[in-house]
């Protein structure tokens, strides 16, 4: 039997060869759509699971509570690594990496690169697993001067040598010793790196590190159990821990595991509330949608042809067919199609994913050797074919025998609204993504021209490192950038521009209650900063050298931390930080963003201190090229620092790339909502054929009786019109919410107007009445003879 259906499973396919087309087109698009979301869902969902012992391995969060509310850091105190694995039984293992830890030059012979150098202890690599090529766990960090490389770094820095016992140069300075070399990190590892240094050498260098005490938070802790199941002790007792050492205290650590940290990274109130699980959940719903309607698709285009295969339904029965078994037959039928169009999806799949991959910046691969990724694959093509063949199945398996032998074309009005039902789910889902789609390219557009508060056209910054970390130097460098007119100013700042930087929470001020522990951000800079951010002054003045205090007592605050501060009279107040003496606010900034576009300024304190600067803010010259005033500024570092390459960075780049999320959510939302409007078309051409069918005598009689095109047309069209406006109707109300929720969560945000929902509606009727008339418009000029000549 099976046999006999597969033989007129594929006779009535290839009779079929527009339909078939179509069909398989739409399914293969569909199914080439819901594979590479599914491929981009699985590599979120494999970050950092590639380590054996990843279900026993946590990172330390730490709970900051501020004025009643709880905030959530990765950043720990050094102490609680080693006093957790001391006191703690559960704890197999304890490691600690310095946050902040800037990419430092590494030089060998005449090779100098820059390099991404994380500064761990020992026990990091008893944690994770890596792969060695030279060297091994036990011994590659043990001697304080000695570093791990990758594969990569070791082929920049000595080819095809082999690197083991051999020096390299740290910043210029310091001979370090390469005691292994591991396989290069996959991209979907949160922890990346070129370079593994040592804590004991990052201790040398930063002395001070050693005698921070348990408020001073300045690295990430990680932290690995001997067993999983001791969790809910070792969580315990690590949020017990600082409490025991500084009563006074209000900060809790507490275990997070390894495995999300990637997925859920955003904490309300010392609860985790999400984070890119949700991108990771949307595009897999966006998956099952683009699925569905490539399915619904089918149904359409599948009882559209009912009128010539009820002929083949009724001689079947006729002839003793069960209906189980006519079932069976167009089951098969959508099986079989479903199957071939898989195979064209992956054709689809394999010429689109390096594509997929360059728009992202991600490493997806197709495992063929995977048993999962097999056992997806069945399943997805066994659903599809199910799902699909499931309603033509049961509504062409009803015809009655006697019916449909004298004539009987379909079973009318119940079926019809099915159909019409499908339709509408296709479209209500196209047009809910083609709204999300303009909303979020809208709100994109929004934080790029947003003013920012300061200026980030022609601001560039640079690394003070080698010569320029002595003072002379860096002015005389200033000088002559300023005397060749690359720049017009430039100023020390505390460390990259577009990132975070240090906390505290020992700041007072007149007023301040004693229950208040406000923290307030605070970055050292120079003179001219103001100037050269091209940001204004709300009140008072900017750090200059004509004032002798502004070295050593003076500093200035922003307009979110005059609000933190309840200061009225900011400037001339005296307020104290720690054990410093009194200092004076001189200036108010206005706010700006540079950490996060679309959120608020952070409370934030600027003091003078260029010594304890690591960037270079440089505001290029406006009246030349950016390109001149860059290759100056590269020619001269290179004249005054030459052991150290000039490594530009412009601002404007660091601040596009805080927009990297929402662009590749706008991407992946117009590409898909742009194919799965195009198989809504299919479906909808779907139901015009059938109605064509159904309404081809009345048609014609019509135009016996005088009836122009245009009328027919009209007639024709405006049932499919109805159908897309309740599509639109229902897309509407669910696409609010949908873009709501989403920019809930920026602090800037548009108001959501009511012109995407007019594109939508409009592109939606658009293309339905443009699909739908290239059926109608061949019905209505057809010849009314050829539908009535046997009447």
């Amino acid at each position: 039997m099976f046999r006999i259906n597969l033989k007129i499973a594929l006779r009535n396919l290839w009779r079929s060869k527009g339909f078939t087309l179509i069909n398989i087109g739409g399914l293969a698009v569909g199914l080439a759509c819901a594979l590479m979301l599914l491929l981009y869902v699985a590599y979120e969902w494999s970050y950092d699971k590639q380590f054996a012992d990843v279900d026993r391995t946590y990172f330390t969060r730490l709970n900051l509570k501020i004025n009643g509310k709880l905030n959530t850091t990765r950043a720990t105190p050094n102490k609680l690594a080693a006093t957790a694995l001391q006191t703690i039984p559960g704890i197999e293992n304890a490691a600690r990496i310095a946050m902040g830890t800037p990419d430092k030059l590494f030089s060998h012979k005449e090779n100098n690169f820059k390099l991404k150098g994380l500064t761990v202890d020992p026990s990091f690599l008893k944690i994770f697993d890596y792969q060695f090529i030279y060297g091994d766990a036990n011994s590659a960090l043990k001697d304080p001067n000695s570093i791990l490389l990758t594969s990569s770094t070791a082929k920049r820095l000595f080819g095809n040598e082999n690197p083991i016992g051999q020096s390299v140069m740290w910043d210029n300075r310091k001979p370090l010793k390469v005691a292994a070399v591991i396989k290069d990190l996959p991209k979907n590892q949160s922890i990346q790196f070129d370079i593994l240094q040592t804590w004991a050498l990052f201790e040398q260098e930063n002395p001070s590190e050693k005698e921070n005490g348990w408020g001073t938070i300045t690295c990430i802790t990680i932290i690995k159990l001997k067993d999983k199941q001791t969790f809910a002790a070792a969580d315990a007792a690590v949020r017990k821990l600082i409490y025991s050492k500084e009563k006074d205290t209000d900060l809790e650590a507490f275990l997070f595991p390894y495995s999300k940290h990637h997925l859920y990274d955003e904490f309300e109130n010392g609860k985790v509330t999400g984070g890119r699980i949700d991108q990771v959940k949307l595009f897999a719903f966006l998956a099952f949608c683009v699925l569905l309607i490539a399915s619904i698709n089918y149904m359409n285009l599948s009882t559209a042809r009912s009128e010539k295969r009820a002929r083949e339904v009724g001689i079947r029965k006729a002839m003793g067919s069960s209906r189980f078994n006519l079932m069976g037959q167009f089951i098969l039928e959508s099986l079989l199609l479903s199957f071939v169009a898989m195979l064209l999806a992956f054709v689809l799949l394999e010429i689109s994913l390096p594509y997929f991959n360059n728009l992202l910046d991600i490493q997806i691969q197709i495992n063929y050797y995977s048993y999962l990724f097999w056992a997806t694959l069945v399943a997805m093509v066994s659903i599809t074919g199910l799902l699909a063949g499931s309603y033509p199945a049961f509504y062409l398996s009803s015809f009655s025998p006697t019916k449909v032998l004298k004539g009987f074309k379909g079973k009318g009005g119940s079926s019809m609204s099915i159909r019409k039902v499908l339709v509408i789910v296709q479209f209500s889902l196209s047009v809910c993504m083609i709204i999300c789609a303009i909303v979020i390219y809208t709100q994109i557009q929004f934080m790029k021209n947003k003013p920012l508060g300061f200026e980030r056209d022609s601001l560039a910054q640079l690394d003070i490192e080698g010569e320029w970390s002595k003072p002379g130097k860096l002015e005389l460098f200033k000088a002559e950038l300023k005397k060749a007119g690359a720049i017009v100013s430039a100023t020390e700042f505390a460390s990259a521009f577009t990132e975070g930087g240090s906390i505290t929470g020992g700041i007072s001020w007149p007023g301040k209650a004693v229950n208040d522990n406000s923290v307030i951000d605070y970055r050292s800079t120079g003179y001219e900063f103001t100037n050269t951010i091209g940001s204004a002054l709300v009140a008072g003045r900017d750090f200059s050298p004509e004032f002798v205090a502004d070295t050593s007592t003076s500093v200035m605050v922003n307009e979110q931390a005059v609000k933190t501060m309840g200061l009225k009279n900011p400037v001339g107040t005296k307020i104290t930080w720690g054990d410093n003496p009194p200092l004076t606010i001189i200036g108010v900034v206005k706010d700006y963003s540079n950490e996060a576009i679309g959120r608020k300024s952070k409370p934030t304190l600027f003091y003078f201190n260029p010594a304890k600067s690591r960037i270079l803010l440089l505001r290029l010259n406006p009246s030349q090229p950016l390109n001149k005033s860059a290759q100056l500024i590269r020619a001269i570092s290179n004249r005054m620092n030459p052991a150290y390459p000039a490594e530009l960075k412009f601002i404007s780049q660091g601040m596009e790339e805080q927009l990297r999320n929402e662009k590749l959510l706008s991407a992946l939302s117009n590409i898909f909502g742009g194919f799965a409007i195009l198989i809504s078309c299919l479906g909808l051409l779907g139901l015009a054929l059938y109605m064509a069918e159904q309404r081809n005598k009345e048609i014609s009689i019509r135009k016996v009786l005088g009836a122009d095109l245009k009328n027919i047309l009209i007639l024709l069209n405006k049932d499919f019109i109805k159908l897309v406006i309740f599509s639109n109707m229902i897309a509407f109300p669910l696409a609010y919410i949908f873009a709501k929720n989403w920019l809930s969560k920026y602090d800037y945000k548009i108001d959501i107007a009511i012109w995407p929902f007019l594109i939508a509606g409009l592109i939606s009727l658009f293309i339905s009445v443009l699909t739908v008339s290239l059926q109608t418009f061949k019905v209505a000029k057809a010849n009314a003879i050829d539908a009535l000549k046997y009447e």
